[in-house]
């Protein structure tokens, strides 16, 4: 596993955890607005300095009764086969897994979630399902988007929907398309977008909306989830 970074510390990637996030490079999706470019882009990638899993492991095992989770992030883990074994040699050591996702790729979330190898997901909702194909082109199958939906509803992992809402890209309407085509759900969350080292460079001029903006929005889309926030 080509690990590209490691947050040896976070007490907000986790709800209500004290863990650490990994960073697996590589993406399938390369949103224009995405501030992780590092992790995403070959040519980045190729320059960020890798952390070993031997490394890592040890990082684990030095840990053990301090931290209580790894966050699985980057990119997109999913994409790697190897993602299972990795996570398997991180349960045996008896920590809380959190997984990252844009929810391309149900067959290996469900696969990761029958194996009981994940306590958590993330899921990335980026888009109205109208408009998906306009950003990403063939690189997102609507079909495998509603898969991952649908298999987090049943409820067999915690879970939470996500969007970032960014300026150019994201206006009310599209939230609430969103939240149609999710809802209803246990949790959804609106993330600010900020403007740093993103993909598309255009986007790092981009003002973020204010949260004033964000809070109209969730006091509208509030009564379709069990919990639904601002952040």
């Amino acid at each position: 596993m080509e690990i590209g970074g490691l947050q040896k510390l976070t007490l907000i990637d986790y709800p209500r955890k004290i863990a650490c996030t990994v960073f697996l490079t590589g993406c399938n999706f390369l949103c224009p607005w995405c501030y992780a470019r590092e992790f995403v882009l070959p040519e980045e990638i190729k320059k960020q300095p890798k952390i070993s899993e031997k490394e890592f492991f040890q990082f684990l095992k030095e840990r053990k009764g301090l931290l209580e989770g790894v966050v699985l992030c980057g990119g997109e883990p999913t994409i790697h086969h190897k993602l299972p074994t990795f996570i398997k040699k991180i349960k045996k050591m008896n920590y809380l897994v959190k997984l990252d996702t844009n929810g391309s790729n149900p067959k290996m979330m469900g696969k990761l979630i029958s194996e009981k190898l994940i306590d958590y997901v993330a899921m990335d909702v980026k888009l109205p399902k109208e408009r998906y194909s306009q950003v990403f082109s063939k690189n997102a199958k609507i079909k495998d988007i509603e898969e991952s939906i649908k298999i987090l509803k049943k409820g067999k992992v915690d879970y939470e929907f996500r969007t970032t809402i960014v300026p150019t890209i994201h206006k009310k309407e599209d939230i609430i398309k969103i939240v149609r085509w999710i809802k209803p759900a246990k949790r959804y969350f609106l993330q600010n977008f900020r403007p740093e080292k993103t993909i598309d460079p255009f986007f790092e001029t981009i003002k973020p909306y204010p949260e004033s903006y964000l809070l109209e929005i969730q006091k509208i889309i509030a009564p379709f989830f069990e919990a639904c926030q601002v952040r």
